[in-house]
C-alpha cells in the first residue's frame, strides 16, 4: 500500500497556508461528533431492540491512559523561545490534544464503524469484495439465519460465512438449531 505524503511536502508549505491548515483539524471533528454521537446512541438502541448483546463498548476503543508514552512531565514540545508559552499554552495543548481530542475522536469513529459492522452483518448477510473487513462485528446469526425458507434462498457462501454464521464456525449444523 503506498504511504500518504505530508512529511515530505510540510516544510514548503507558505506560513499563511499552515496558519489556516493547522485548526482547521477541529472543524470536521467540531461539526461532525455531534451527529456521529447520535448515531451511536442510535444504532446501540437498534441493536439492544433486535436482541443484540455482548457488544463491545466505547471504551473498549479508547486507549488506557497509562499506554500512552509521553506524560505531561516528559512530553515533546515545539520550542519557541518563549517560557511562557511553552509551559501555558503547550501544555494545554498536549493535554487537549494528545490526551482528549486524538484517543477519544479516533475511538469515536472505530466505535461508530464497530457498530455498523454489526448491523450490515445482521441485516445484509451478502458476500461483497470488502466483507471480510467486517470481521471485527462478526454475530451469531444473521436475520436471514433466522428462518429455514429465507436461509435456503441465501448463496451457499452467504449460509456458511463465519462472519454472520457462528454455526458454521463451530463446525455445528445451522439446520439442527
Amino acid at each position: 500500500m503506498e504511504r500518504v505524503t505530508i512529511g515530505a511536502n510540510f516544510s514548503e508549505q507558505p506560513l499563511w497556508k499552515k496558519a489556516i491548515g493547522i485548526p482547521l483539524i477541529y472543524f470536521p471533528l467540531i461539526t461532525t461528533t455531534p451527529f456521529v454521537l447520535l448515531g451511536v446512541l442510535l444504532v446501540r438502541i437498534h441493536l439492544k431492540y433486535v436482541g443484540g448483546m455482548n457488544i463491545r463498548s466505547y471504551w473498549d476503543f479508547v486507549p488506557a491512559w497509562a499506554s500512552h508514552r509521553y506524560c505531561y512531565d516528559n512530553q515533546i514540545i515545539y520550542s519557541t523561545g518563549s517560557t511562557w508559552y511553552n509551559l501555558r499554552a503547550h501544555r494545554f495543548y498536549w493535554i487537549f490534544n494528545c490526551k482528549l481530542y486524538c484517543p477519544l475522536s479516533v475511538a469515536l469513529f472505530r466505535y461508530a464503524t464497530y457498530l455498523v459492522m454489526i448491523v450490515e452483518n445482521w441485516w445484509c448477510p451478502f458476500e461483497h469484495d470488502k466483507k471480510q473487513e467486517y470481521a471485527a462485528g462478526a454475530i451469531d446469526k444473521s436475520y436471514w439465519h433466522l428462518h429455514d425458507q429465507e436461509k435456503e434462498r441465501l448463496h451457499p457462501d452467504d449460509r456458511g460465512n463465519p462472519i454472520w454464521n457462528k454455526a458454521s464456525q463451530d463446525g455445528s449444523d445451522d439446520r439442527a438449531e
